[in-house]
């Protein structure tokens, strides 16, 4: 008979339970579904409107990624809230948990912290040649937490943005004309000033040479089995790689 009784009650309690919550449970998930795929599209909205206003690409993946997850942990809170969950305690329990999970991954919100500092400072961006953590190569992309780099070799190196806010970074390509710089030895017995006609006469008709700033061929040293000489050649920074090994052919 209590079996029975205990029964019932459970019964009845779900069942209760179920048509006080169960039409809210259902609008919430509608809401938190439709909201986000809503939220997608505003952040592709924000992407594309950013674009418009010529803002650099890497800070335009940032910012359109950091409006995404504001409005979807605004979304959930919302949901939550329709389902009965008070929300000063599910704020409560998202910065607990957001505390904890800050502690363990101090590494990550270097990075973070990092990506925002390049991002806003713009010490390079996308397109730019770098040279940094032991690794030379394009700037590809710039993301939350890390740089890509393509080496010239198409290897794709990917630094943390913590150690890149942190370390030296050389931009080579920040300027728009670049120098080329060759050092050379010829024998005591060569025509210095011959060497140099000659070095000048095939900068000048190298087309990827510029006029401004103006090569020049000096002296650099007298070794004990040569003189040392040195090339300042100006191309533009597009040129360099193409220009440096044409010099050498």
């Amino acid at each position: 008979m209590l079996e029975n009784i205990s029964l019932e009650t459970l019964y009845e309690k779900c069942l209760e339970l179920l048509l006080t919550f169960g039409p809210k449970f259902i609008l919430a998930l509608i809401v938190l579904f439709v909201g986000w795929w809503v939220v997608g599209k505003v952040s592709r909205a924000i992407e594309v409107t950013l674009e418009k206003m010529k803002i650099e690409h890497g800070l335009r993946g940032f910012l359109s990624s950091l409006a995404s997850v504001i409005l979807k942990i605004l979304l959930i809170i919302s949901a939550a809230s329709m389902i009965g969950v008070e929300t000063t305690s599910f704020i409560a329990m998202l910065g607990a948990a957001g505390l904890a999970v800050g502690m363990a991954l101090q590494g990550s919100l270097s990075n973070f912290a990092g990506g925002v500092l390049i991002l806003f400072f713009k010490p390079f961006k996308v397109g730019d040649v770098i040279e940094a953590q032991g690794h030379m190569g394009k700037v590809v992309d710039i993301q939350i937490f890390v740089t890509v780099l393509l080496t010239y070799d198409n290897q794709k190196i990917i630094i943390p943005n913590g150690s890149l806010s942190k370390g030296t970074v050389k931009n080579l390509f920040n300027e728009e004309k670049r120098r080329i710089d060759i050092e050379f030895g010829i024998s005591y017995g060569e025509d210095i000033h011959k060497v140099r006609r000659v070095l000048m006469q095939v900068m000048e008709n190298y087309d990827l040479m510029i006029n401004e700033p103006e090569s020049v061929v000096h002296v650099s040293q007298h070794g004990n089995i040569h003189v040392g000489m040195l090339v300042w050649a100006w191309v533009d920074s597009e040129n360099y790689w193409p220009a440096y090994f044409g010099l050498y052919e």
